[in-house]
Formats: C-alpha cells, structure tokens, sequence
C-alpha cells in the first residue's frame, strides 16, 4: 500500500463516502483551495494565448512599420507600438511562447537530473549519498544566477542555449528534495517487506516508492516554472538571453530603462512587466495549491 493512502487526512475520511479514494480526496481538496483555482484559470488563459498566438495576436510581432513608431494604444493597435512599429499586443503575446517554452524545457531537463541523482542517492546511501550530496554542496556554494549569467554570457545568446543552462544548473535544490524523500520512504514498511521478498532494487525504486515521491516534485516543478520564467526574462534583460527580433517579455522590459520612455511610454514596457507577474504568480498559486492538495493533512474545509 502506498505511504499517501497510509497517512491519508483524517477530517476528510470521517466525511468521505465509503470506498472514497486517494486521487478523490487530492481533487477535492485541490478544488477548494480557491487561490490555486484562481491560479489555475490564470495559467490556463496564459497557455490558451501562447498556443493560439497567431490567432490572438492578430498581427505579426516582427513585421515594422516605421510610419507607425512608439504609437500609444488605439483600436487598431490596443496597447500601441514600439520604436519600429511593431505591435506591442503582438510581441506580449508570442513572448508567452517563449517563456512557457523555456521554462518547460529548463524545468524537464533539472527535474530529469534531479530525480536521477536524489533517486540514486536516497536509496542506496553510504559512499554513493557521500559523493552525490558533496557534489550538490559545491554547485550549490555559488549563487545559481551568477553561473547561469557567466555560462550565458560565454555561449551564444539563443533559445536554446538558455532552455539548457537554466536546466543544467536547476537541480541541486530538488535533488536534496528527491533524497529525503526516498531517505524517508525506504524506512517504510511496505519497502522493507519488498526488500525481504527479495523484489529487485529497480521495482522497488520505480513502482514502490518514486510514485510517492510525485507530489513534492510535482509542486517543486510547478514553482521552478515560475523560477524559470524570471530567469529567462533577466537573461533577456540584460543582452544575454533571446535576442531580437524573437519576441521575449524580459527583452521588452529594456525599454524601461530610458527615462522619456519609462516616463511617457508606459505602452512600451508595462504590458510586459504585467505579463511577467502574471504568469509567476499563476504559477505560485497554483502550486501552493498542489502543495496542499499533495498534502494529507491539509484540511482546507
């Protein structure tokens, strides 16, 4: 039996039907966690736009017209254009492209090594744990912004450069999460008594207890999203993430650093800091919410 059925919220089986199940309980109290639904249609309106872009947008985010430069919004451009003529509403919307983009990739790409290394390191113990945590310790020593910023200065300012340095240097902190998870799970007794049947080390690994692990990855995940985001859009800020004419919320945010437009210009850069705060605070709430809903002893009536 899986450690979530065992330590199940007890004010909710009191109230449960019998034969409610686990997965019942997690939706019920996913459900009632009302910033996390207000998190949650927040994200799913950020996902629609990037998706349907071309259909949202309306207009080409790189196509300029110089006629139409630093125009403040009107009907046919609602939240106006930049100093080419581009469309501001345009660019806002395929830079969601972007950021989603990076930090799917980034967080897939640490969320596969952290659960490689942490599995690896919680289960088996001793010289193994030994040398995985050290390892951790160092990378973690340094500021984690710092190496993304001094690696994405060294490579090309790209994409794709930027999905891969952020998820390289991502998982050490869900690594140590992943760890005491399993250091936690292996003293259990359902993993004591497929140890003593003799089940081989990898089923008890992949059927016995990451699936209890899936929770907490799932939230940390859920809040590196967001993580992401920001990173992706202070690399683009400063010159070092994507470059133009790719549309990127951090790269529009440079605008503001001039004060005639920072002053008179509010089109040019608002829409982009909105967006930014948007979508991390979609995200933040939505994994509080999964936090709690994770949880069995959250009792959100």
């Amino acid at each position: 039996m899986a450690s979530a059925d065992l330590s199940a919220d007890l004010s909710d089986d009191l109230q449960a039907p019998r034969g409610d199940s686990a997965q019942f309980r997690f939706w019920r109290r996913l459900t009632r966690h009302k910033l996390g639904m207000v998190g949650l249609g927040m994200l799913v309106i950020l996902v629609i736009a990037a998706v349907f872009a071309p259909i949202v947008a309306g207009a080409d985010p790189v196509v300029m017209d110089l006629k139409l430069k630093n125009k403040p919004p009107s009907a046919e451009h609602i939240l106006g254009t930049d100093a080419i003529g581009r469309d501001v509403w345009a660019r806002l919307v395929y830079g969601a492209r972007v950021s989603l983009s990076v930090g799917l990739v980034a967080v897939g790409i640490y969320t596969s090594i952290a659960l490689v290394l942490g599995s690896v390191s919680g289960y088996f113990g001793g010289p193994v744990d030994n040398v995985i945590m050290r390892f951790t310790d160092i990378i973690m020593c340094f500021p984690t912004f710092l190496l993304i910023l001094t690696v994405a200065a060294v490579l090309p300012p790209n994409i794709f450069n930027i999905m891969v340095i952020i998820g390289i240097f991502g998982w050490p902190g869900m690594t140590r999460l992943i760890r005491g998870q399993f250091l936690s799970l292996r003293g259990q007794d359902f993993v004591i008594a497929a140890v003593a049947i003799g089940v081989p080390t990898r089923r008890i690994i992949f059927r016995h207890i990451l699936p209890n692990v899936v929770g907490p990855v799932v939230v940390a995940a859920t809040l590196g999203l967001a993580g992401a985001i920001l990173t992706e859009s202070s690399l683009s800020f400063l010159g070092l993430g994507v470059q133009q004419p790719t549309p990127s919320w951090g790269q529009t945010l440079t605008t503001a650093m001039q004060l005639p437009i920072l002053e008179n210009m509010p089109w040019r850069w608002l829409p982009s800091a909105v967006a930014i705060a948007f979508a991390v605070l979609s995200m933040n709430f939505f994994g509080d919410a999964l936090r709690d809903a994770f949880d069995p002893r959250q009792n959100l009536d």
